[in-house]
Formats: C-alpha cells, structure tokens, sequence
C-alpha cells in the first residue's frame, strides 16, 4: 500500500492557492484562474477592450469629421506622425508637396521636410460634438495645433474625396463592432430559447423547429441576404437600416446554436439531477435556465465569443456587396466597398489595407478569445 505522505506536495491542478483556498473558491475566482493563464487570449482581451473603447469614444478620438471632404488632398498618401523634432518633443507630420506628373496626369504627392506641420494633443475641436451622444464638447484627443491653409493630417491617407481615412475607419468600429455585439445578443436568445424548448419538450415541438431550421440552412447565404437586403426600403435612415442590417445577420446566426443546444438538453434532460429537481418541484423552465443551460455555459461562452467575428464578417460581406449598409453610414464593410476599385486600390492601397487590417485584427482577437474562454469555462479541462 502506498504511504500517502509519500505522495507528491502538489498533485493537483496548479491554480497558485493552498488548498484551503481552493476549497472556498468560487466558480468565478477559478474561472479567472484558468482564464489568466491563457496568454495569447489574455492579450486578445486588451486588444479587444482597447478597440471597443475607440469604437465608443470614436468622436473624440478622430481628428476629423470622417465625412469631411478637401479637393486639395484627394488620394493622399499615408503621413507619417513623428514625435521628435530638432532634439525636442514636438509631435508633427510632413507637409505634402503636390506635382502634376505630366506623363500620367495625375497628381502626385512628396513630404516637404522643410514644412514640418505641429501636431498637438487635446487640441480645440473644429466644431463642438457630443461625446457619446451625450456630453458636449470642444476638444479632440490630436489634431493640428494651428491650421492653415494647405496644411494636412492624414494618418492613414486620404480617399477618393480627401476624407481622412483615420477618421473614418474609427467612426466604422462603432458601427461594425457593435452589430458583432447586438447580433450575437438576439443569436443567444432565439437560439437558447427556440433550442431548448426543441430539446427538452421533444415532440411535435421539436419535429416542426428541427424542420424549420432545416429549410432556413438548406437556402443558399447570399441570395437569402440578397432577398432581405433587397426589401429594405431606399428611403428609411441610417439608423432604421442599420437595426435591420443586424436583424438579418442574426436571423442566420441563430440555427447552428439552437442545434447545438437541443442536442445537449437532449443528452441530459434524463439525468438523475434534472429527475431531482422536477421531483422537488421546479418548474421545467426552472429547470431549463437553472440547471441545463448553466451545465454546458463553456460551450454557450465559446460559440458566442466565435459568433461575434462571423457576424462582423456578414456584415462586411453584405456591405461590400452593396446589399448591406451604404453610405452616409460608415462601416469597415462599407469602406472595403469604396476600396474595390481596381484603379483606385492602384493609386492608392492604403483603402483596402486599413479596414482589412481592423477587420483581421478584430476577429483573430475575438477566434482567441473565445478559445480561451471556453478552456477557462470547461469544467473537465485541469490547469496544471
């Protein structure tokens, strides 16, 4: 027989507690636990934090109106910020030269080293605005300290129009980040709700939602947004359009999670805790939200955290097909859409790169994320 003082000190998982400690933990403390210990999703974290705070301060971190137009600076190349000027701190930026290339016709732009254009931080807004649609004010977070005539600030360029693509591509996140968010949030309720009671209840119940799933996956994605988008009335608003933009998206976005659910209530709706519960008098949808869905939430955790980059996708599929949001509305798909010009991505790359990089930054952050949480949140999965 083995001594059990002879044992190893440490056996179990690694969490960095005694095992007093461990004991009195709760579900959230070892959740974080697990979760911290997942490098690349914690950095995911701040990354995703850090582009949801732009999307929300948007106005304030634009320099510009992103619907601001200037004839003078129409396909402006990227000016680079430097920090240093003659030994000193002095954020600037190279003023662009303009010359006519007489061979292609066409203007060209060179930074001017001896113009250099000051670049302040918390500068005098060029017109007041309303942060977060609520609070006035006056100040924006960079901008030019003293603007003149010819003097520009394009930190990612300028498009077919001379609008700041800086601007625009912050005023998009609002856009596109939370249609991931709103999406995902009408995906968990139809899809929890309408899978669940398919699961649980079986029966007629679950042999006409299984039906009526089967017929909305079996319709081609494209034609079926195509036949949505197409129905949206040219004259509503913006914001109207974008509601419905989102409820088309999240009428697709549902089907894989109700299946997924209803093949989990249907493996534990006869297990000896839920006989319990049912015995001791709960409710059977007491029993749904106290007990079934808690008992997979790893798997609810992750495939939300999955959904929300697929619907930033649609959303910039949609757009860039023309069948989504349009202009004045900006959104990263929207500015893909401005950007396939062959001629224009020619003349100017920095119209596709921008808004691709936003869109490949946000959903290879959200992918690693979700795979973090979902380890964090498996109850089976040992942390060592």
């Amino acid at each position: 027989m083995t001594d059990i003082t002879s044992l190893p000190p440490d056996t179990g998982p690694s969490f960095n507690l005694s095992g007093k400690d461990m004991a009195v933990a709760g579900q959230w403390r070892l959740f974080w636990l697990k979760f911290k210990k997942h490098r690349i999703a914690l950095a995911s974290l701040v990354v995703i934090v850090f582009m949801y705070l732009v999307a929300a301060f948007a106005d304030f971190i634009a320099p510009f109106d992103p619907n601001a137009t200037n004839a003078r600076f129409t396909y402006a190349p990227p000016q680079g910020l430097s920090l240093f000027h003659d030994g000193s701190f002095q954020p600037h930026v190279k003023q662009l030269k303009m010359t006519l290339n007489t061979e292609s016709m066409r203007r060209e732009f060179q930074p001017d080293p001896a113009k250099p254009v000051k670049v302040g931080f918390f500068v005098k807004a060029q017109q007041p605005y309303y942060l977060l649609g609520l609070v006035p004010m006056q100040t924006k977070l960079f901008g030019l300290t003293n603007p003149q005539v010819g003097d520009s600030l394009y930190i990612f360029g300028a498009d077919r129009l001379g609008r700041d693509i800086f601007s625009r591509v912050v005023h998009g996140a609002k856009i596109s980040l939370s249609i991931g968010l709103v999406g995902v949030f009408m995906s968990l309720i139809l899809g929890v709700t309408i899978g669940g009671i398919s699961g649980f209840f079986g029966g007629w119940a679950d042999l006409a939602i299984q039906r009526f799933i089967e017929l909305l996956r079996s319709i081609p994605t494209i034609p079926l947004w195509m036949g949505l988008a197409a129905a949206i009335p040219v004259g509503w608003p913006p914001l109207r359009t974008y509601f419905v933009i989102t409820l088309i998206v999240s009428l697709i976005g549902w089907t894989s999670l109700a299946r997924e659910v209803r093949g989990k209530f249907l493996s534990l709706r006869n297990e000896d805790f839920v006989i319990a519960a049912r015995l001791d008098g709960m409710s059977e949808i007491g029993i749904i939200f106290h007990h079934l869905v808690p008992s997979f939430m790893s798997h609810i955790i992750a495939t939300l955290t999955l959904a929300i980059p697929s619907m930033i996708l649609a959303e910039t599929a949609l757009s860039f097909l023309g069948i989504g949001l349009q202009p004045p509305i900006i959104s990263w798909g929207v500015l893909l859409q401005e950007a396939q010009n062959i001629r224009a991505v020619a003349q100017a790359p920095w119209l596709l790169f921008t808004p691709a990089a936003a869109i490949v930054i946000s959903v290879l952050s959200l992918n690693f994320l979700g795979d973090g949480l979902r380890d964090a949140a498996d109850p089976y999965e040992s942390v060592s």
